[in-house]
Parts: C-alpha cells; structure tokens; sequence
C-alpha cells in the first residue's frame, strides 16, 4: 500500500523487551533470519523512543507490561512521529492485552503475538510487515 519513506536506506526493526535474556535471543533470532534488516534494541520505552527519535524504525516489536513506561504509552508516542510505523506486539496477558481492549485499530497495531512466542507466527508478522512496507 503505501512505500519505503527513505528508499536509499535498510528496512530497521527496533525491539523493545524488558527482560535481557529474551531480548538478548530475540535479537540474535532476528539477526540471523533478517541480516538484511537494521536492528536496533531496546530495554524499555524510554530507550525506545530515544533510539526511535535517531533511527525512525520502519518496523517496533514490543512488549507491552513494561517498567518505566508501558509499551502502549510507547506505541502512542512513536505513532505521534511516525504514524505509519508498523508494531508488532507480543504479551503473555491476554486477559489484560487484547486488541480489543487497546483499540488495535485506534493503535494501528499490526500483529498480537502470544506468549510463549510462536517464531513461524513472529517471522509471519514481519514478512507481512516488510512486503506493505515494501509496497508488495
């Protein structure tokens, strides 16, 4: 639908999670499947939307239960700079974090990704991602 706002530059990912061992996979996962992709990490919101402010992610995968700020405020934030951010969320509370109860329309959220992850559900969401990005 819509294309790359920088066509000279990488598609990027930023991935914001609050626990480093899962960060810390996550990245390694991402890298190894995307090496085309930038990607940038965070470790809360706060940090996310500094790296943001510099990169301008095409692509944020968060967490939304977050400390310092959660990953909704985030997502509110990052939208006010750059509304055709694409966001993929994951959560392991589906009572609390539904895209009903957020108003994924609202939020343009792209994808909810439960808990435990499902990588093939995760790479699914980002294929997707980058093909409407890319205008395929």
């Amino acid at each position: 639908m819509g294309s790359k706002t920088n066509p000279g530059q990488p598609l990027s990912i930023l991935l914001v999670e609050d626990e480093k061992a899962a960060l810390d996979l996550l990245a390694n996962i991402l890298t190894k499947k995307y090496s085309g992709i930038a990607l940038y990490t965070a470790i809360n919101g706060r940090d996310c939307l500094g790296l943001f402010d510099t990169h301008r992610s095409d692509i944020v995968i968060t967490d939304l239960n977050m400390p310092d700020m959660s990953g909704m405020h985030m997502t509110q934030k990052i939208l006010g700079i750059k509304p055709d951010t694409k966001f993929i969320v994951i959560t392991g509370n589906t009572a609390k974090f539904s895209p009903a109860a957020l108003g994924g329309e609202e939020l343009k959220i792209d994808h909810f990704i439960m808990k435990p992850i499902n990588f093939d559900r995760l790479f699914a969401a980002i294929d997707l991602c980058v093909a409407e990005i890319s205008g395929l």
